[in-house]
């Protein structure tokens, strides 16, 4: 099985311009993102899709691999899905699953993809799988730059929001999770997604699995046992910075 992860990333973030590029302990966002999601041995190809000829000239001095996409996609799934089709073209292979990884998941653990690839290994009718973390306290609860998800019984996605759901009423036994970007594709299912019309409350939450839910499929939500924080301000950054200075994958990557 060929399997590709893709790191979408652009300059342009509303909430944080240049944020690819903004530095932590010396290195820029997307430089991380990338070494940790490339670590996973069960990759065929690790790239960096791209609008941003800036981003694009960092990831190659780093010996990395990229692939230009267009400067017209409100979404990363997009994004992905013309940078699916571009590499398959330039190196004539077809792959079997793409792994998107948000390039703002700063804390991302190479293990996590092998999490998000399970569904898909186990049950040939699942064709979308996204990991599911823990929301640590009310400020991240009603936080919008942090997704909340609702599941069924199944396991599967119900909604996702940017508002605290299901209830602000927090108690013990409501589960209430959060979206982490580490997205599994089956190829062809990328390319149906990039097929359909956006929809309603995809814009209205700017959420991209959204799509998905409100076209009558299912999103299999994939609790991880890794704990991470995605960079959405510069508040963020500093914050994520001071954790990588203990996180045990950062260390070990750079103790030589």
């Amino acid at each position: 099985m060929k399997i590709l992860a893709l790191v979408p990333a652009r300059m342009g973030s509303s909430r944080f311009p240049g944020k690819p590029m903004a530095t932590l302990l010396g290195k820029p966002m997307i430089g991380h993102v990338y070494e940790r999601v490339a670590l996973n041995k069960r990759l065929a190809l690790t790239a960096v899709a791209t609008c941003d000829q800036e981003i694009a000239d960092y990831v190659w001095s780093i010996g990395g691999r990229m692939v230009m996409t267009g400067s017209h996609h409100e979404r990363a799934s997009d994004r992905c899905a013309e940078a699916l089709a571009k590499l398959e073209q330039e190196e004539g292979v077809a792959y079997d699953i793409v792994v998107m990884v948000q390039g703002d998941e700063l804390l991302v653990h190479s293990e996590m993809i092998t999490e998000a690839l399970r569904p898909l290994e186990e049950d040939p009718k699942v064709v979308i799988s996204n990991l599911l973390g823990k929301i640590r306290d009310l400020s991240e609860f009603e936080d919008r730059n942090c997704i909340k998800v609702v599941c069924d019984l199944a396991g599967n996605a119900m909604y996702f929001s940017r508002e605290p759901i299901p209830t602000r009423a927090k108690t013990d036994d409501i589960p209430i999770g959060k979206q982490i970007c580490v997205i599994s594709f089956r190829r062809q299912f990328l390319i149906d997604y990039t097929n359909m019309p956006p929809t309603p409350l995809e814009i209205a939450e700017s959420v991209d699995m959204m799509r998905v839910l409100e076209h009558g499929m299912s999103v299999r939500m994939v609790p991880t046992v890794f704990d991470t924080q995605a960079v959405d301000t510069e508040a963020d950054r500093r914050r994520v910075e001071s954790l990588m200075t203990t996180d045990l994958l950062y260390l070990k990557m750079h103790s030589k």
